[in-house]
């Protein structure tokens, strides 16, 4: 089993499936922060089983809290003090929507 649970693509695959794969993931792969953010997107909950640096990684946090509010919980302190985190405000926020990479709009500038 210790193999299977080691396989990137394996492993992956299952995440996409289920989130809650990954707390059966080999320890390198939750670490792995596609791993992680496929993870998160199918269920935030699964920020739970990453690696420490990965829930304190803003994207992957805002991922999971998309997905699943109470999420939040499993995030790093400083992260999880930070009210443009907080389940009412990603659900709020224009520019959180599903997909987005960060927090971050593009501003044009219009000529007169």
């Amino acid at each position: 089993a210790a193999p299977l649970k080691a396989d990137r693509e394996l492993v992956l695959e299952a995440v996409h499936q289920n989130g809650n794969a990954l707390r059966h993931a080999a320890v390198p792969l939750k670490a792995d922060r596609e791993m992680v953010l496929e993870a998160v997107r199918q269920n935030g909950n699964a920020l739970c089983c990453a690696a420490a640096p990965l829930k304190a990684d803003r994207e992957v946090v805002l991922e999971a809290v998309r997905q699943h509010g109470e999420a939040l919980r499993h995030a790093a302190v400083p992260l999880q003090a930070d009210y443009l985190l907080s389940p009412d405000a990603v659900a709020v926020n224009p520019f959180a929507v599903q997909g987005s990479k960060s927090l971050v709009c593009t501003v044009f500038e219009l000529s007169a």
